[in-house]
């Protein structure tokens, strides 16, 4: 793993809570996405290196509404930016990691990633993202 990627937060609300983070980080939301296998709305800030991306639900059976019926809005996930998602998706399962992908799937900000399992992460749901790149 090479760097923090992004910290993910839940929120119920993503135009309040862009507006909110706008004047929080005093820099404009730079993407929104659909990523609609997901049932989510994201949107992407970034200050200096570090991006943050809000997650709201597109619909109530998505993850994301699942997690904020269960704990409320707040940090979901961590992202760990990876040069080859396979190899470390392989590395992490021979560890004894629980990988809740079998595969990489596509992302939001043109990304593959991977989740593990937080129960065997210290409750932290972690995610692996490795860009697109262009062929």
């Amino acid at each position: 793993m090479r760097k923090i990627e992004h910290i993910g937060i839940a929120v119920k609300d993503l135009d309040l809570s862009c507006e909110l983070y706008e004047k929080l980080l005093n820099t404009a939301c730079y993407k929104k996405e659909e990523v609609a296998s997901e049932g989510v709305n994201t949107a992407f800030f970034k200050t200096g290196e570090n991006k943050i991306e809000l997650l709201s639900a597109t619909n109530p059976d998505s993850p994301i509404a699942k997690f904020l019926e269960k704990k409320g809005e707040g940090i979901h996930h961590i992202a760990f930016d990876v040069e080859d998602i396979l190899a470390e998706m392989e590395r992490l399962r021979g560890a004894g990691f629980v990988l809740l992908n079998e595969q990489p799937k596509k992302g939001a900000d043109n990304k593959l990633v991977c989740f593990l399992h937080p129960k065997g992460t210290n409750g932290v749901l972690v995610e692996l993202c490795q860009e697109i790149k262009a062929k």
